[in-house]
């Protein structure tokens, strides 16, 4: 019994072991034609007939979060890198010296037999010092090249250029907008790499972009890569100086910006600039903020052909209508602005022989529109007056007592 049972289990066992090697020698033959057919060029050209139908060129754009992984930015960061410098700022400090003295000396006739040392400081001089540091690029062949303002405030300090291999320039500041954070500098050198504005307003969210500039005041054209994650932002930002300005329109990115990225370029991946980066969040992770380039371009080239910013000017007090505006006083419209004085009595609604005077522009009356775009958020009055020319014609839509109804207004440049 228990003989018949081993030799029927060993002839069971024998004849599934054949069936499997049998099975397995039939698959790879089947793998073997598989794929002898898929990769001849017929097959592969109806694969690539059918992924079509899901699956084209279009589906990563080139400058799509997805490109941020997929794509090498290294060959746009090796073309623009000698366009970007770092920019030092060093200025003379007193040097104070630390010395002791003992209060009741002389009362003995001598030294005071009190071991009493109190600290007195004193200054010895002045040395020359590094007290800051920020970064900016080249715009022009002759050595032209933005920054931001706040980096260039101190008038006493001196600026030196770093290029990307290793050249040192003095710098000397053309002109400034503090309005708009920006600066123009100029080296003495010829033939300097320089960078090219992009069109900041057919941004995208979801773009990708490239920071660079020197992080940390440190780390010289260090590269960070992201996205646009906000647009048409507006933010208070110190100013470096201990105030505060409102910035408007700004770009919100989350490629890292350090301290010392200040005037740095925001590049798109064709490696035009696409705005200036400006501030950072404070205790935020991965919140940047960066000046449009439209707006930086048009202060550039008024300081450049100038020596200063000649800015569009309107002429009037006003504040922005928000909802909970509207619904206090009673307004009919939840945006457009309010013409309205200042707290106080000189600050008038309207300023006197401005281009808004001189078109009829009254206190209380609501701006709607700027030739056809609507005041609002994403939109504010001074953006859309800045983005305008000295001496242009520009159509506002009005609501005047009730009654709407569109003006045309000659700009005029702004006053000092």
């Amino acid at each position: 019994m228990n003989s018949f049972n081993e030799t029927s289990l060993s002839k069971k066992g024998n004849s599934w072991r054949d069936g499997f090697l049998g099975g397995m020698f039939g698959t790879v033959i089947i793998l073997i034609i598989f794929f002898l057919v898929m990769f001849s060029q017929p097959a592969k050209n109806q694969l690539n007939e059918f992924l079509s139908l899901f699956i084209n060129e279009e589906t990563v754009l080139p400058d799509s979060p997805t490109a941020i992984i997929a794509m090498d930015v290294s060959d746009v960061v090796e073309e623009v890198n000698p366009a970007v410098v770092s920019i030092i700022i060093t200025q003379d400090v007193p040097i104070i010296e630390e010395y002791y003295i003992n209060p009741f000396d002389g009362f003995f006739g001598g030294r005071s037999p009190f071991r009493l040392r109190i600290p007195q400081y004193r200054q010895n001089g002045t040395e020359k010092k590094e007290i800051g540091g920020g970064s900016g690029f080249f715009i022009s062949s002759d050595g032209y090249l933005v920054t931001n303002a706040h980096v260039v405030l101190q008038k006493e300090a001196e600026y030196t250029v770093f290029t990307n291999d290793e050249q040192k320039y003095t710098a000397k500041v053309i002109a400034l907008d503090e309005m708009l954070d920006i600066a123009l500098l100029k080296i003495e050198a010829n033939g300097t790499p320089y960078l090219e504005f992009g069109d900041s307003d057919s941004l995208r969210l979801g773009q990708a972009v490239i920071a660079i500039g020197n992080a940390l005041g440190e780390f010289r054209n260090t590269v960070s890569t992201g996205v646009i994650s906000g647009l048409s932002r507006s933010i208070m930002a110190g100013n470096g100086v201990g105030q505060s300005e409102v910035l408007e329109n700004v770009i919100q990115t989350d490629a890292a910006i350090n301290p010392g990225n200040s005037g740095g370029p925001l590049l798109n991946l064709g490696g035009k600039v696409v705005g200036v980066n400006v501030a950072i969040a404070s205790g935020s992770q991965n919140i940047g903020f960066a000046l449009p380039a439209n707006s930086v371009k048009s202060s550039v080239e008024s300081m450049k052909e100038y020596g200063k910013v000649i800015r569009p000017y309107l002429g009037v007090r006003y504040i922005p209508i928000t909802p909970s505006i509207q619904e206090t006083n009673k307004l009919p419209v939840d945006y457009g602005v309010l013409v309205m004085r200042g707290e106080n009595p000189d600050e008038l609604a309207v300023i006197p022989g401005s281009a808004a005077h001189k078109a009829g522009i009254e206190e209380n009356d609501i701006l709607l529109e700027i030739d056809g775009v609507q005041i609002n958020q994403n939109h504010s009055l001074s953006s859309l007056i800045s983005s305008k020319q000295v001496g242009q014609e520009v159509k506002i839509k009005i609501l005047h007592n009730g009654e709407e109804k569109e003006i045309v207004v000659v700009l005029e440049e702004m006053p000092n």
